[in-house]
């Protein structure tokens, strides 16, 4: 294993540099198959014009090293249990606290959920997502990388920012001790003035670099020229004082008059700054050597400055945008969370549909081959009993047609509304709809030489959907059939009594055990019995029943005596709930 590893990491040095033309993705699992499909699924991948340089290790302990290696990982898609059950959260922990490295992105894997349910890996580890190994195909792997590179990316922009701008600000203070630029042209004026030791007002305005127009940013002012500042548009200046800052900034070099001088200053920016002194005289030789060795040294403080606010400037954006990118990476995985959640719902809705319509098309066509053997008989007989044969296809044609009916009423349902059944409600005779029920299946019992008994009045009316009762006393009616020995008796039998409207089918079969009593009506739900010929079983009959009841305002009830001594299955309807309207 150790061999493999060394051609699958190319980690020949002790630390290799960060390559600017490739994302660093390490994949940390122990199967080698998780392996050869990620880069299989991955094979092409660019983002930005990089490419991916995918590295390999397949224990945390061998991720430990590598990643003391490479610090310029991106994102590490790791396996949960390695060689222990906690390997990768246990590496989660390294990579965070003693790498102390919190821009890579951690997308967890796992083949076994159970062994790190997701909302507690979430809460109680930093990691970026958890997705289980089985969901995590080649388009959603595809997303996941390309949300985790997006975001790593901005974390290392901020944070490099974040380090820049904590330099300036540690070596600000060491060139002059201001925070702004309004506060150092402030300090300009008023140092200029202690300097000279004269009594002066003063104007400093400042010309981004880049600007080639006469618009100036006033940054200052004092005595006479107060009132500029906070003057919206600053440009332009009246009209005594605009002429003599243009040609200073035009001229690019100091000015010194009888009583006006102007300043010139060029930061290492490129920004440019004149400071126009109103002087109450003239200044000497000396007044003029010293402002040269003033302004020399204030265009540093100023670029400084400038710099500081940039930057404090660039990083508020910046983090603007990374919470903007932010919420929409978080927008973005909820909607991908939502699609996730109905593809699951929809394919759980496939498979049940699939099971109720494989579950209701099953004893029609059992009648079908049933009737179909019985004329296959009748056919070799001397002479033929036309008579006998007619009527076995009667029964052929009849069940061919509420098969086809079902089909009908299965895809209209599931068109109209998938989660729902509708009712189409009409006066129902259910006594003759038990019978006819009884009659369609009585070639399944005779197979199996079972006794069927109709005890059945002549009339019992309700309102309600005849093909949905019929579906659901067919369910109850075949389900005795299929789970009572050869031999037995099942009874069929509908009554009304002072409240209730009840169908009720009764068998001798195995009954129902302790075990069955909890899920006897639920989805995909089989009992411990099994059917007595070997026939199959989608678990969905019962939970039919009981939501055709309840669509009718009615319940399914069970009732047994115990393991062997048989069951009865019944539907009930309330009197008051299934009148005639």
């Amino acid at each position: 294993m150790d061999d493999d590893i060394l051609h699958l990491i190319p980690d020949e040095v002790p630390s290799l540099p960060e390559r600017a033309g490739t994302w660093a993705v390490a994949v940390v699992d122990d199967d080698p198959a998780v392996h050869e499909g990620t880069r299989y699924a991955l094979a092409g991948y660019t983002l930005d014009g990089r490419g991916l340089e995918i590295l390999s290790a397949h224990s945390a302990e061998e991720a430990r090293a590598l990643l003391r290696a490479r610090r310029d990982i991106a994102v590490v898609l790791l396996d949960v249990v390695m060689e222990t059950d906690d390997a990768g959260l246990v590496l989660v922990d390294f990579i965070r606290r003693e790498l102390r490295d919190e821009t890579a992105r951690i997308i967890l894997r796992t083949g076994q959920p159970g062994q790190a349910p997701e909302r507690r890996v979430i809460v109680d580890y930093d990691i970026n997502d958890y997705k289980a190994k089985t969901e995590l195909t080649a388009d959603k792997l595809f997303t996941s990388l390309t949300a985790a590179l997006r975001a790593y990316q901005q974390l290392k922009r901020l944070h490099e920012t974040r380090r820049g701008l904590e330099i300036i600000i540690d070596a600000a203070p060491m060139l002059l001790d201001h925070k702004s630029m309004q506060l150092l042209a402030e300090g300009m004026l008023t140092q200029v003035a202690s300097l000279l030791n004269v009594d002066c007002a003063g104007i400093l305005v400042l010309r981004e670099n880049g600007e080639t127009d006469e618009r100036f940013c006033v940054l200052a002012g004092s005595g006479c020229y107060h009132h500029y500042m906070g003057r919206e548009p600053a440009w332009p200046l009246d009209a005594d004082v605009h002429p003599i800052v243009a040609r200073t900034f035009a001229e690019r070099r100091h000015s010194f008059g009888t009583r006006c001088s102007t300043l010139y200053l060029e930061t290492a920016s490129g920004s440019e700054i004149v400071a126009l002194i109103d002087a109450d005289r003239s200044l000497s030789d000396t007044d003029r050597a010293l402002i040269d060795l003033f302004t020399s040294r204030l265009s540093i403080a100023f670029d400084n400055v400038i710099l500081y606010e940039q930057l404090q400037r660039a990083n508020v954006g910046l983090e603007q945008r990374v919470v903007e990118r932010t919420a929409e990476l978080i927008r973005a995985n909820r909607r991908l969370g939502m699609q996730r959640s109905d593809l699951r719902r929809a394919n759980g809705l496939k498979t049940e549909i699939l099971g109720t319509i494989a579950h209701d098309l099953k004893n029609p066509l059992a009648v079908i081959l049933g009737r179909a053997e019985m004329l296959n008989d009748l056919t070799g007989m001397s002479p033929p009993p036309v008579e006998q044969m007619r009527a076995q296809a009667d029964h052929i044609r009849s069940s061919a047609k509420r098969l086809t009916g079902m089909i009908e009423s299965l895809m209209a349902d599931a068109m109209n509304d998938a989660l729902d059944i509708t009712l189409r409600r009409e006066p129902v005779d259910l006594a003759a709809l038990a019978r006819e029920v009884c009659e369609a299946n009585r070639p399944l019992a005779d197979l199996k030489d079972q006794g069927l008994e109709a005890a059945l009045p002549g009339e019992t009316w309700l309102c309600g959907d005849t093909e949905r009762l019929r579906e659901a006393i067919d369910n109850l009616v075949s389900n005795a059939i299929k789970y009572s020995f050869p031999g037995g008796a099942i009874r069929v039998a509908v009554w009304r009594d002072a409240d209730e409207t009840v169908c009720a089918v009764s068998d001798h079969g195995p009954g129902l055990s302790p075990e069955d009593a909890g899920r006897l009506f639920g989805r995909f739900q089989r009992l411990s019995a099994k059917p007595t010929a070997g026939e199959g079983s989608t678990g969905l009959g019962l939970s039919i029943v009981k939501r055709i009841a309840e669509l009718h305002g009615g319940r399914a009830t069970a009732e047994s005596e115990g393991p062997g001594r048989g069951a009865t299955f019944a539907i009930r309807f309330p009197n008051a709930a299934v009148e005639l309207i």
